[in-house]
């Protein structure tokens, strides 16, 4: 029996029962984390998101919870241990036109904290696949795999990961034919309260300010109301030199916004202070950002009320 993604009401549903006989397989099964749980790949982590909680460094570190998938990913070399019905279901997507995947939502349960030197061992199933939905990136099915993670033998919390599969959305011709001209809907406002008005007063002097605890002198971004490191609630500010890198990026394409034009990069940019934050990279095409870019912060008018910090990158 075939299917594709136009199909009638009845098509569809006669095709959701072969997907869904799908469900309780395995996807995976005795899967082995290719790496112990171990401190340089949590000191990684902890870098990247910025982390300085103290429980994941020391004689008696854990790992952050939220690595739960990061010891069972199979890197670039995959795994060896995925199921044929796990193949099995993705060809019968494919075949009927599903080509296309997008991530959509995870959810995990953490059940004991996992420290270095514990050996991963997991196993997956296909928990559910869903009726074909209709989206605004196409129609298609959401499939959720469960994993059940382990650590020496003992349960350690369970990760499940939902996808879409989907056929994408075909463009009206005269949508695709008309050129795209810039939006007049206002852009979101940033929620300024109490304790990050300071900073909004400093961009509307063209100064870039940076919490600084008067305790610790450890750096602070976003404000906050009390210093992680220390938990002192006393601060002052310092300004930011304005100097940065990009530390990490994405190109946003989908879902279309009203008050943006995509493509357009987002980035993540470590300043010469320390800290990070997140904006808009302008002066370059969306697809010439890179890691390491060198950028310098200025200051965007977006609209007669609002103006917005922002980097601008360099080519050369």
């Amino acid at each position: 029996m075939t299917a594709d993604a136009t199909g009638t009401a009845e098509e569809a549903a006669r095709f959701h029962a072969l997907l869904a006989a799908f469900e309780g397989a395995p996807a995976a099964t005795a899967g082995r984390g290719k790496d112990m749980v171990n401190e340089p790949m949590i000191r990684h982590w902890c870098e990247a998101m910025g982390d300085a909680n103290p429980a994941y460094a020391g004689p008696d570190a854990i790992a952050p919870p939220t690595m739960l998938q990061a010891w069972t990913m199979g890197g670039l070399s995959g795994h060896s241990d995925r199921s044929s019905a796990y193949d099995e279901l993705f060809a019968l997507l494919d075949g009927a036109g599903f080509t296309s995947v997008v991530a959509t939502d995870c959810e995990q349960e953490y059940l004991r904290p996992l420290r270095p030197g514990d050996t991963i061992t997991f196993d997956a199933v296909i928990e559910s696949v869903s009726p074909r939905k209709t989206t605004k990136l196409g129609t298609g099915h959401f499939v959720t795999t469960r994993m059940d993670v382990r650590a020496g033998g003992e349960p350690a919390g369970t990760h499940r990961f939902r996808i879409l599969k989907y056929a994408p959305a075909a463009r009206p011709a005269q949508e695709a034919a008309a050129p795209r001209t810039k939006t007049a809907v206002p852009r979101p406002r940033p929620v300024v309260n109490r304790d990050n008005q300071g900073f909004w007063d400093g961009v509307r002097e063209h100064r870039l300010l940076i919490q600084r605890c008067t305790s610790c002198a450890t750096l602070r971004f976003p404000w906050l109301p009390g210093c992680n490191t220390c938990a002192s609630p006393d601060w002052d500010t310092v300004e930011a030199s304005g100097a940065g890198t990009v530390f990490s990026y994405v190109v946003m394409h989908h879902p279309p916004f009203p008050a943006f034009d995509p493509p357009y990069a987002v980035a993540l940019v470590e300043l010469a202070e320390g800290v990070r934050m997140i904006s808009n990279i302008t002066g370059v095409p969306y697809d010439k950002v890179r890691i390491g870019l060198p950028v310098q912060l200025e200051f965007l008018r977006v609209d007669d009320d609002l103006e917005l910090p922002v980097f601008r990158g360099s080519e050369g």
